[in-house]
This record gives structure tokens, C-alpha cells and sequence, in this order.
């Protein structure tokens, strides 16, 4: 057994390992024109200063599209002030779908002919000032179809905060290979006739998770999905505990609602490391634990490189709170990331956005507004 444990410890240390070999030293970026970012938001949205701050530093030149469920006081007082670089569609409420599905949908029927790359944000991102151009750049050369980067959290000084950016951490630093690579919405880029060949507003039609939805599509029509892996994108991470432990549910929930194989691959590999450490600790023995901490200490070695070289100094300070339980409670980690997996697999409702969906294979059955 001791054999299987260092065998499996030692492909978790490669995984991160490849991650970092893999991490582009030139960042090429390109600057085409026809650039519109779709940004949905609430009719609640503080207008993200830091957030269009950090959009005007981008290379390419682009129009921003803001979705909004109704009327956004922050958005139009954001439109007024840009000009027609700055539009706004109103997309309803939703009845049977996702709600940033619906005014993501929205804002496909309100694209212009110039709109030749479409690229979309979540609104709670710190991205980084070279995210449009290294996004666009396999597209702009015909390399890939759909682009992707990856979340990676900023926690809070909490430990509940830390535990799940750990999690997180985990899946950020996997090896990131085309062929089974899913998008993130939260930094996406696909061109517009890519849209058009995967017929996009009936691929999200009365769906909840937008990202999930195209990606398996893509998958299905052979499309090519490139990560873009020096893109891990910071986004902070704060709240309650229970807030804190819905979030790391909600995202799985959002895969086995979609793809119960999926799922399963991901909990089956998650299964493996919590009953290894299960048999170190309880009769494994020092050496099993060693082996153990030794592999966890050598993944936040590389993970901490890792950070350095894809976040600004900041971000990179927060980002590496989440190292801490890595290095001194791994097995919590696993633990936490297994119980996460089981609970998501334990309902199809998902808690989104001040809604309650009831999710069938992708689809939302019903939806009803949650109760405070």
C-alpha cells in the first residue's frame, strides 16, 4: 500500500509540475478589431470602478455590453458617461432559465454586424491588463475557437475563506489540455462566426450554467478549446461560512447537474487521495503521513511559483493564504473537497443570484425567486 501511496502522491506533485512547465514565457497578445465584452450584471451593480479601471488598460480596443435584468442606475449612469463605447441591453426576467443566461441571450440578439469577437467577463474579476489580448491571440490566428482562462480566488484572511480558495487552488493548478479542457464564463473569448456555427442562443436556451453549456456543446461539434493557461484570473473570495461552503457546492452542482461522468471522474480521482489519507493516518504509519506532507509541501512550493508568475504582487499575497492549509492540514483539504462533491450530488437545486432553480440535465425545470 505504502507503494500505491507514493505513486499517487507523486502524480498529484507532477500534475502542478506540468502546470508550471507549461506556463507560456512569451505572452503574445493580439488587437483585432470588432472586439465587444458582454458583462452581465445585476440591476444592483455598484457600477465595478476598479473593475472598468482595469478594463481600460487592455490592448485591443473594444465595446462593452452590459445585460442587465432591468433598469441598472450604475450601468446608465456608465453609458451616459462613454459614449456608444458603452452599451446596454435590458433583458427581462427570466421564467425559465438562468437569469445570466437570459441576459446573456439578450445581449447575442443585440450584437452589431462589426462584432467580430465576442469576449465575456464576470463582473467580480481583477483582470489582469493583458486579459483581451492573450485571449484574442489564438483566435485572431486561427488556433482555437473558443478561449479560456481560469479563477483563481483571493481569499480573506478567514480559514474558512482559505480552505475553499485551497480547493480551488487545486483544480486551477491541474494540467490544462485542449481536449478536455471546459470554459470559464468569467474569462471567455470566442469569435462571432464560431457563435454562428454552434447556433449559440439555442445552445443556452433554458439553461442555467452558461459556461458548461457551451463548452459541452463545443466538445460535441468538435470545436478546438484552447486554455490560455497564463490566464489564471484573480477573484476575491469573503463572507459567512455558510456562504463560503454553498459557493464551493454550487460549482459542482453546476457540473453534475450538466455532466453526471463528469462529475464522477472528478469525485472517483478526489475519492482516491481522501481514502489514501485516510489508511496514512490511521495505520499508515510516520512514513505514509511523510510521504504524505512531503508531496503537499513540494505542490505549494510549485503553486506559490505558479501564483508569482500569473498575478500582480497583490493578488499574489492573497492568493497564497490558500497555501497555508496545503502545508499544514492536506488531508483537511481533500477531505473538504470530497464532501463538497457528495453534497452537490445530493439535489438539483441551485441557489443563484437571489434565485431558486430546480436544474434537470442542464436545463431549468423551475425557478422561483429565494427567500431571504
Amino acid at each position: 500500500m505504502i507503494w500505491v501511496w507514493i505513486v499517487l502522491q507523486g502524480l498529484t506533485l507532477l500534475g502542478v509540475l506540468n502546470y508550471l512547465r507549461h506556463l507560456p514565457t512569451e505572452r503574445k497578445e493580439a488587437a483585432p478589431d470588432g472586439v465587444v465584452v458582454i458583462l452581465s450584471v445585476r440591476d444592483d451593480w455598484d457600477g465595478g470602478d476598479a473593475l472598468i479601471e482595469r478594463l481600460d488598460r487592455q490592448t485591443p480596443t473594444f465595446d462593452l455590453l452590459l445585460a442587465t435584468s432591468g433598469t441598472c442606475p450604475a450601468a446608465e449612469a456608465l453609458a451616459e458617461r462613454e459614449g456608444r463605447r458603452v452599451r446596454i441591453v435590458r433583458a427581462g426576467v427570466a421564467d425559465d432559465e438562468g437569469q445570466k443566461v437570459h441576459k446573456i441571450r439578450a445581449a447575442l440578439g443585440a450584437l452589431r454586424p462589426e462584432d467580430r469577437f465576442l469576449v465575456f467577463i464576470d463582473a467580480d474579476i481583477e483582470p489582469p491588463a493583458r486579459l483581451l489580448g492573450r485571449l484574442l491571440f489564438p483566435l485572431d490566428r486561427g488556433k482555437a475557437d473558443i478561449t479560456t482562462g481560469y479563477r483563481l480566488l483571493l481569499p480573506d484572511a478567514t480559514s474558512m475563506a482559505m480552505l475553499v480558495g485551497a480547493v480551488e487552488m487545486q483544480l486551477a493548478t491541474l494540467p490544462r489540455f485542449a481536449s478536455a479542457t471546459m470554459p470559464w464564463g468569467g474569462a471567455m473569448a470566442l469569435r462571432r462566426d464560431v457563435a454562428g456555427r454552434l447556433e449559440l442562443d439555442d445552445v443556452l436556451a433554458g439553461r442555467l450554467s452558461d459556461d458548461m453549456a457551451i463548452g459541452l456543446a463545443g466538445w460535441h461539434a468538435g470545436l478546438r478549446l484552447r486554455p490560455v493557461r497564463d490566464l489564471l484570473v484573480a477573484s476575491p473570495l469573503a463572507g459567512k461560512t455558510s456562504d463560503l461552503f454553498g459557493f464551493g457546492v454550487r460549482q459542482y452542482r453546476h457540473i453534475v447537474t450538466n455532466s453526471v461522468g463528469m462529475w464522477s471522474l472528478a469525485t472517483g480521482v478526489v475519492a482516491m487521495q481522501a481514502a489514501g489519507w485516510g489508511w496514512a493516518l490511521v495505520s499508515g504509519g510516520w512514513v505514509s503521513i511523510a510521504v504524505g506532507y512531503s508531496a503537499a509541501w513540494a505542490r505549494a512550493c510549485v503553486r506559490w511559483r505558479i501564483v508569482g508568475r500569473v498575478l500582480e504582487p497583490q493578488q499574489a499575497k492573497a492568493a497564497r493564504r490558500s497555501l497555508a492549509w496545503d502545508m499544514a492540514a492536506p488531508f483537511v483539504v481533500i477531505w473538504a473537497h470530497l464532501a463538497v462533491q457528495l453534497v452537490a450530488a445530493s439535489s438539483r437545486r441551485i441557489r443563484w443570484a437571489g434565485w431558486d432553480y430546480q436544474v434537470k440535465r442542464g436545463r431549468v425545470v423551475r425557478m422561483k425567486r429565494a427567500k431571504l
